[in-house]
């Protein structure tokens, strides 16, 4: 009985400490900092027919602050055009610690490596997504360093757009720039397992973490320029089988649309005025070979009668990709 009753001890002992079992709070830390852990160890025994219980003194540990933050990128590379302005890059900033912190944001747009400098909006290029719409607003709140710094709870994160002006000249398309987003904790940053004596929640000593304490990540704009080339060309048809442009002969106009670079041409729309000496032949638009009415109805063409006859053909938004566009109509000459 000796034996088995060392083994009670010593099993109610060790859970009783939290060796066997442990709980941590789900924080990206664990505990929060300044949490008390409390622990009472007690021991039973018999002396002869009598049952003893005694308890140990309390030990108590109070949580220290590991101080961590992470720093992501959520808008990709973004587009641009030489010369546009406010153009926004979004972060997420995370306090992974498990203390309260307040953290300070630099941002930084001479970067080396890229093929061109963005330029920050001066004086204040980070804003925090106030209304929540994850891209730059007017509702957004300016960010002042020193001023309204973030304080974020652990676990808690914000979103923050960083703003830049592209440089008008100079730039080519499929050219690159960078700029970083730099966080940093204001309890202070240093390799990981620095200690900050007293400086943590509460006052109890805070560490760095594995990040060190500071966290930092980098966005990129991309130029995406656009050209649109047109070419025309007439083919005739006379009456008599042959290609003379005589009175009576048809001529095919083809206007065909080609484009150049990254980007896309929003809104494209061809008109041609019929020349003098000619009248329009009805129902012979065209766009890539799909033939159009001359209303102004469903489809994107239409040919307006009025006091400058012309033929208009909605192109739409086109890019590079989508390969040239053609559209054809015909006239008779006079």
């Amino acid at each position: 009985m000796t034996d088995f009753r060392q083994q009670r001890v010593w099993w109610q002992l060790l859970c009783a400490a939290g060796i066997l079992w442990s709980r941590a709070d789900a924080f990206a830390e664990g505990t929060i900092a300044g949490t008390d852990i409390a622990n009472t160890a007690r021991i039973e025994y018999s002396v002869g027919v009598n049952s003893v219980t005694t308890s140990s003194n309390t030990a108590v540990v109070t949580v220290a602050e590991i101080i961590d933050v992470d720093v992501v990128l959520q808008s990709g590379q973004v587009p641009v055009g030489p010369g546009e302005t406010n153009q926004g890059l979004v972060f997420t900033i995370t306090n992974t610690g498990n203390g309260t912190e307040t953290f300070t944001l630099i941002a930084d747009s001479t970067l080396p490596g890229d093929d061109f400098d963005p330029v920050l909006l001066s004086p204040n290029p980070i804003f925090f997504d106030t209304d929540g719409s994850g891209d730059f607003s007017a509702a957004d709140v300016a960010y002042i360093p020193g001023t309204n710094d973030p304080e974020l709870s652990p676990d808690e994160h914000i979103t923050v757009v960083v703003l830049n002006d592209i440089p008008a000249s100079g730039l080519v398309d499929t050219q690159t720039g960078s700029t970083r987003l730099h966080v940093e904790a204001g309890t202070g940053v240093g390799v990981a397992g620095t200690i900050f004596v007293g400086a943590g929640d509460g006052g109890v000593d805070a560490m760095a973490g594995a990040t060190e304490g500071d966290g930092e990540d980098t966005g990129e704009y991309m130029i995406k320029t656009i050209d649109l080339n047109v070419s025309k060309s007439a083919g005739i048809s006379d009456p008599f089988g042959n290609a003379l442009p005589v009175p009576g002969a048809e001529i095919t106009y083809r206007i065909e649309v080609s484009v150049t670079g990254t980007g896309v041409a929003s809104g494209v729309v061809m008109t041609d005025v019929i020349p003098a000496h000619t009248t329009y032949v009805p129902g012979t638009i065209e766009l890539n070979g799909t033939q159009l009415t001359d209303a102004p109805d469903a489809d994107v063409g239409e040919f307006n009668a009025g006091t400058d006859p012309a033929v208009a053909v909605q192109i739409g938004d086109i890019s590079e990709a989508g390969g040239p566009q053609v559209v054809e109509f015909k006239v008779v000459i006079n």
